[in-house]
This record gives C-alpha cells, sequence and structure tokens, in this order.
C-alpha cells in the first residue's frame, strides 16, 4: 500500500536574528515525517500563506514518493512560477519529500542522490572587523579552529564608510559610497595577505553593491591577492556583464544567491562565465533543481557553493551538506555557527569540526524539530533595515 500525505505545516521560529520557516509533511505510515527548509526571512508569512493555504490543498493524498511530480506540478500549477515566495514554499515540500524517501528507506538523502565522494564538506567562514588588522585577527582565529577557507569583509556589506556629505533632507537609510569600499577593500585584503600568507583561502563577497564597470575594474584589481572566488560581483539584472570580467581578468567569481529561475544560472554555466554555483537552495525550489543544476555545472568544470548564512535554516544547511558530500563538483559551503539554542531546537544539526562539516548517522536528512522549543522564539514581525541602502547622494540601490 503506498504512503500518501495526510497533513502539511509550516513551523516558524526566531532563536536569533533570521526568521525561519520549516515545512513539515506527515504521512499515512504513523511516525513518518519530513522537514524542509522554506525560510524566505525577509517574507516569511507570505511563505507560510503559499504553503498552508495554496500547496497544502493540492498535496493532500499525494504519493510521497513521486518527488519528482510533485516538484514539476507545484512548479507550473499557480501558472505564475519562479518567484522568491513560490520557490521557497516549493522547496519545503521538496526536501521534506526527500526526507521522507530517504528514511523509508534507510539511508541518508546523499545516498539517494548517488552516494558520497567526500567523507565531509570543507566549510568557509565569515572574518570581520573594522580595520584591517582587525579583520586579520579574525581570520587568525579560524584558523587555529582548522578552518582553510575563510571569507573576509571589512565593515559589513558595503565596506565601513567614512562622514558622507548627504544633500539637505535626505532620508534615512544604510548609506555607503561604492567607490570609498573599492578602495577600502583592496588596503584590506593587502594587509591580510602581508600578515597571513598564503597559508589559506580568502573569500570576498561584493553583495551586488558596484556599478558593472566599477565590478569589472575591482575584479581585475585583487587578482594579485589569489581569491578562492570573489561573491556576487553582479546583479542578477547585469549577467551580460560577466563576459566582461572574464575578458579582463582570472579572479574566480561565484554568482547566485538571488537566483530563482534556470535561466539565470545556465548561460552563466554554458558560457563559463562564473567558477561557482552559489545558490540558495531553498530559493531555487530545493534539493530536485538543486541537483540538477550541479549536473549540469559538472558538466563545464564549474563547482558548487551553496549559501549558507543565518537565514538558511538547520535543515536548509543539512540539505546544503548532503548535497555536498555527493556532488563530485563540490567547491566550498558556507557555514554560519549556530549557537547551543539553535542545536537544541534541531536535533541532528551537522556539526563542523576542523574545517569540516559531518553529518549524522540517520537516515533522511538527519534533522528533527523540538516544536515546544521553537515555538518559545516566535518570528517577530519587522521592517528590514540593511537593505534600504542608499548611494551618498540619497539614491536608493541594490544591497
Amino acid at each position: 500500500m503506498s504512503v500518501t500525505i495526510e497533513d502539511i505545516k509550516t513551523i516558524t521560529t526566531q532563536p536569533a536574528g533570521s526568521r525561519l520557516v520549516v515545512v513539515k509533511i506527515t504521512t499515512s505510515q504513523p511516525g513518518l515525517y519530513g522537514l524542509g527548509c522554506a525560510t524566505f526571512t525577509q517574507r516569511f508569512r507570505a511563505v507560510v500563506t503559499a504553503v498552508e493555504k495554496h500547496l497544502k490543498p493540492f498535496l493532500i493524498g499525494r504519493e510521497v514518493s513521486r518527488i519528482e511530480e510533485i516538484w514539476q506540478m507545484l512548479m507550473v500549477n499557480g501558472y505564475w512560477r519562479n518567484g522568491p515566495v513560490l520557490n521557497n514554499a516549493i522547496s519545503g515540500v521538496d526536501q521534506a519529500l526527500w526526507d521522507i524517501k530517504g528514511k523509508t528507506a534507510g539511508i541518508p538523502v546523499y545516498d539517494l542522490l548517488g552516494g558520497k565522494c567526500r567523507e565531509g564538506a570543507a566549510v568557509y567562514g565569515h572574518a570581520g572587523g573594522n580595520s584591517p588588522e582587525s579583520v586579520a585577527e579574525s581570520v587568525q582565529s579560524f584558523m587555529e579552529q582548522g578552518y582553510r577557507y575563510i571569507r573576509i569583509q571589512m565593515g559589513g556589506y558595503g565596506g565601513q564608510t567614512s562622514q558622507i556629505t548627504q544633500p539637505e533632507g535626505a532620508l534615512d537609510g544604510a548609506y555607503f559610497d561604492p567607490r570609498e569600499y573599492c578602495r577600502n577593500m583592496l588596503r584590506m585584503m593587502a594587509y591580510v595577505r602581508q600578515e597571513i600568507g598564503d597559508a589559506v583561502e580568502l573569500l570576498h563577497d561584493i553583495h551586488e553593491r558596484l556599478q558593472p564597470i566599477d565590478a569589472v575594474q575591482f575584479a581585475k584589481d585583487v587578482e594579485q591577492f589569489k581569491l578562492f572566488f570573489l561573491e556576487d560581483p553582479l546583479a542578477p539584472e547585469d549577467l551580460e556583464w560577466f563576459a566582461h570580467i572574464r575578458q579582463q581578468c582570472a579572479t574566480p567569481i561565484a554568482m547566485g544567491e538571488l537566483f530563482n529561475h534556470p535561466r539565470e544560472w545556465q548561460p552563466l554555466i554554458a558560457g563559463k562565465l562564473i567558477d561557482f554555483l552559489r545558490m540558495h537552495v531553498s530559493q531555487m525550489g530545493g534539493i530536485t533543481p538543486a541537483r540538477n543544476a550541479a549536473i549540469h555545472a559538472n558538466m563545464y568544470g564549474i563547482r558548487t557553493a551553496w549559501h549558507g548564512p543565518g537565514d538558511t535554516s538547520p535543515v536548509g544547511h543539512a540539505a546544503n551538506l548532503h548535497l555536498d558530500l555527493w556532488a563530485p563538483n563540490f567547491g566550498v559551503q558556507e557555514w554560519c555557527r549556530f549557537s547551543d539554542l539553535v542545536y537544541e531546537i534541531f536535533p541532528g544539526l551537522p556539526e563542523v569540526r576542523n574545517g569540516y562539516m559531518y553529518p549524522n548517522s540517520q537516515p533522511g536528512l538527519g534533522m528533527d524539530v523540538n516544536e515546544d522549543l521553537a515555538a518559545k522564539y516566535p518570528c517577530q514581525d519587522e521592517v528590514i533595515q540593511w537593505t534600504q541602502t542608499r548611494l551618498p547622494d540619497g539614491s536608493p540601490t541594490r544591497p
């Protein structure tokens, strides 16, 4: 007798800064359920509504084994498709179904995908500070913990900006100066390389904050520092500029965390214009499309480096890890260090030791959630401030 979907619900919690959304699918087989990440922290209520009011009625009674068919039908059933709300909602369902399939078979998801290519996934941490000296100190701290890949930022995204002369009546916002950012980051990278040497791989995130021509120049300027990769130098709206970066320098490029639609990453892969796929797995729709994208990228010599910040739920980090262990073209995995409280709420959360992330021995994604404890940390409604970015003259710009 086939196992079917009996109920679907969302679990929301905010034990730290990010508002997390996890989908739980219970089945007709007693005790069998799956979890999936559907976190879109800036619009979490929209995702909850999409799951519980739109996807749930469509899914009740369907066979849990038909992952591919369900993914395809969910993507087109609403007619309009490939937006961040729908993709994250579908991801929650998709990841939960992979979790259920693994539990049913008694094996981890990475075995369902084809088996492990490695025992642990190399991760990178985020070293930051307000001066080149403090960034170098943070890098040294990560190195002492066994990290061999470290992202370096100074002053947050957009850098630390000195006194900005704003026009009269300028509105509030997160102001930054792109040109000053470029100068400061080059100074910081030079100092860190001088102090640390070549013993560690360094990464940096532009976060799409530069004009395309300035991004090309910056990619050329940082080539001397031999970065492992330069992340998000351009916005999704400026994809044609990647060809100019490729023509000008050999700085490795990682791109994709804002991507929703396959047509955003497909030309970059086919043109060999990037070196690392950097998509947010729930933003692209879950494990099913991430698997397909990784296979496609492998044929072009492009590696994976899935997005893994604090606004990826622990379930999402587990999904990242299973993809990492399987993919022959795995590169590196972003990792945010969770608090002990998050580990209590999400038993089974992968652990990092000496710069590698390891899974547990449980089937499926290996994750669970303490719903009672999660409920003690409800999501708070707030207006996001850091995305209200402005240029020195007050013009709104991309965050």
